[in-house]
């Protein structure tokens, strides 16, 4: 590997999803707070994440409905008030 190419923050991260529950140990540069113990029982830094590959629709084949921002509400009501305003006009 060349030396020097990668910045001087760049360590191993532990990623985890919280939609699965998996964890993966990464090489990265993101900025965290928190840390936790890894399978070799070394501590490394932690970011939580939503959706990683092991949750999402197109690695995993499933179809699910992640709502962590009542986005399914929003749409039911703007929905409801659609149908309501077209069974007036009729």
């Amino acid at each position: 590997m060349k030396k020097d190419i990668h910045p001087a923050d760049y360590r191993q991260v532990i990623f985890d999803d919280s939609t699965s529950g998996k964890r993966f140990l990464i090489g990265s540069t993101i900025t965290t707070s928190k840390t936790a113990k890894w399978e070799d029982g070394k501590e490394y830094p932690v970011f939580n994440v939503e959706i990683s590959s092991a949750s999402h629709p197109f690695y995993t084949g499933t179809s699910k409905t992640i709502d962590t921002a009542g986005r399914v509400e929003k749409f039911k009501t703007r929905a409801s008030k659609v149908s309501k305003k077209t069974a007036k006009k009729k």
